[in-house]
């Protein structure tokens, strides 16, 4: 597997939302269209990649304050079936990336 086109992948659907599914919690929902808005172009802006949050160089995680509250984004990756893990995470052939956007509180 190639850290470098996992974290090629993950950064294509993290910052247009294009390459999986994204889902977002009901902390999430729960902004008004303006702050829910703010928030997803935040994640989509999001570089603050540091050894603490991405030890693994995989872009696959990472923290935002918002109107004082904390929020997460994570991906994960499935099969094609969406029923186990993907069993190469750097072949979007045979994986299916879900990137999840949760209030701090719903982790």
């Amino acid at each position: 597997m190639s850290i470098e086109k996992i974290r090629q992948l993950n950064d294509q659907l993290r910052k247009t939302f294009i390459g999986g599914k994204v889902l977002l919690t009901a902390g999430v929902y729960e902004l008004d269209d303006n702050d829910r808005n703010e928030l997803l172009r935040q994640v989509r802006e999001f570089d603050n990649f540091t050894e603490d949050n991405d030890p693994y160089g995989e872009h696959d995680f990472g923290a935002i304050n918002f109107q004082d509250d904390t929020y997460f984004w994570k991906i994960d990756y499935y099969d094609i079936d969406y029923n186990y893990l993907s069993p190469d995470t750097s072949d979007p052939n045979v994986t299916n990336r879900v990137l999840t956007i949760m209030r701090g509180d719903e982790y």
